[in-house]
């Protein structure tokens, strides 16, 4: 948690001023997504999630969520925003490092087309982008626990 948090605010702290939307894919119990909206106040944060199933103070409104697989829920959300996500924050993984890797190379063409020219993606597994450059990670991040990329 420590290094996700630092990634995090991080990012929000580099896309403050951009305009764009944020997404998160994966809520969980919604501690991360609790936290963005905490701190991001001018842009709408969208969650990507199969069923929801957070703690109902960190819930999001129904018309902030797009439910379904991402792999059908990403592709088809380049039509409604184009490349115009501000921050896009991903913690899809479980504790198997090769089923997250090999999801991670599955998804990574999905997420690239969502971000805006500027815009930055903090992953918690590595990701595999064509167009998009790794940064490195802020002061308290350990590295090899988050990643950050910047388009």
């Amino acid at each position: 948690m420590v290094s996700q948090r630092a990634c995090l605010d991080y990012a929000i702290a580099q896309t403050t001023g951009h305009e764009g939307p944020v997404f998160e894919l994966g809520l969980g119990n919604g501690r991360t997504y609790h936290h963005m909206v905490q701190y991001i106040k001018d842009r709408p944060v969208y969650v990507f999630e199969r069923a929801v199933a957070s703690h109902p103070d960190s819930t999001p409104p129904d018309d902030r969520v797009i439910l379904g697989d991402v792999r059908e829920t990403l592709p088809a959300s380049v039509a409604q925003f184009g490349a115009s996500a501000s921050l896009i924050h991903a913690d899809l993984g479980g504790h198997n490092r090769q089923k997250n890797d090999t999801f991670a190379r599955l998804v990574s063409p999905l997420i690239e087309p969502l971000l805006a020219r500027g815009g930055l993606m903090v992953s918690s597994d590595r990701m595999y982008f064509e167009e998009l450059t790794e940064l490195p990670l802020p002061s308290g991040a350990v590295e090899g626990r988050c990643f950050i990329y910047q388009r």
